[in-house]
């Protein structure tokens, strides 16, 4: 790769960040991403620089690409690649997006699996509340069942961000954008428990002393052990269902839904950035939705 395209791109990186807003995570994705079409150009006697990137050469590496990835990704590499273009254009490096043309292709909508209000009930009567990891897991799963949250909201979360007097939650979300959800009596006491009389029971390290749920050395908890934690409890529980942290977020918003809020609400309380996003849970209130329908529509009433 010439030395011009990698300052190019390394210009890019800091523009999702700090222009865009984008989490470091959505970042390394569009980059990957693009790293394959340049690699693609190369493997294909190009020179990965700015003129091989035309429509031709975006559709055969399109289509190259396509019978070994799935919608869902060839979408996001298409999103990543129309990203990318688009900063060369704000650059006056290219006068044409390339990949404006392409169409992404259908993503089936998977309905996410949901647990009832008594299943995550279940999962909290099976755990061993004796010891510092027990009591700590219970605080868990009552943390990101009560506020939705995403796995890596939860890992981060720090005291500070409680805020009991005032009675809401800071939430740092996807692209480092907050959200405030509301603390409920109930979670409020299992929090202030946990600090107060389990959180002590270990020496924070230096890194993780901020932050709210800490492992048994005092360390920053990860994805993966709180993937452990939610997976083993529903095992425990009985649950056949395929649960895992996020099966607490999707029930969150489902539960809401089912008992009357509206989707602007939970579209801001789950920090969606877009209502479009929130609107799966319609499908899987379907039973709500059918009801609403028969109550206040007046042909259903005929």
């Amino acid at each position: 790769m010439k030395k011009r395209l990698k300052n190019i791109i390394t210009d890019y990186k800091h523009y999702l960040k700090l222009e865009k807003g984008m989490s470091d995570n959505t970042v390394k994705n569009y980059l990957n991403d693009l790293r394959k079409f340049l690699l693609y150009l190369e493997q294909n006697d190009q020179e990965a620089a700015l003129q091989d990137m035309n429509k031709e050469n975006v559709l055969a590496f399109i289509y190259a690409i396509s019978d070994y990835i799935g919608p869902r990704s060839q979408a996001r590499l298409i999103s990543g690649l129309r990203s990318f273009f688009h900063y060369l254009q704000l650059e006056n490096l290219m006068d044409e997006n390339p990949a404006d043309w392409l169409e992404s292709p259908k993503i089936p909508k998977n309905i996410p699996e949901v647990l009832s209000p008594g299943e995550i009930d279940a999962m909290l009567s099976v755990i061993d509340r004796s010891s510092f990891e027990g009591e700590r897991n219970y605080a868990i799963i009552e943390t990101m069942y009560a506020f939705g949250l995403r796995v890596s909201e939860t890992v981060n979360l720090k005291i500070s961000d409680l805020y009991f007097r005032e009675g809401f939650v800071r939430i740092l979300g996807k692209g480092n954008k907050h959200r405030f959800v509301p603390i409920a009596r109930h979670t409020e006491k299992i929090l202030k428990n946990y600090i107060e009389l389990v959180r002590p029971l270990v020496n924070p390290s230096k890194k993780a002393e901020k932050i709210l749920f800490l492992n048994r050395r005092g360390g920053l908890l990860t994805r993966h052990m709180i993937y452990h934690i939610v997976r083993d409890l529903s095992a425990k529980a009985g649950i056949r269902k395929k649960v895992t942290p996020h099966t607490l977020r999707h029930s969150f918003a489902t539960h809401l839904l089912e008992n009357g809020a509206d989707l602007r609400s939970i579209q801001i309380l789950l920090g969606h950035e877009s209502i479009t996003t929130t609107e799966i849970y319609l499908h899987v209130s379907k039973k709500q939705v059918e009801e609403a329908l028969f109550k206040f529509h007046p042909r259903a009433k005929k």
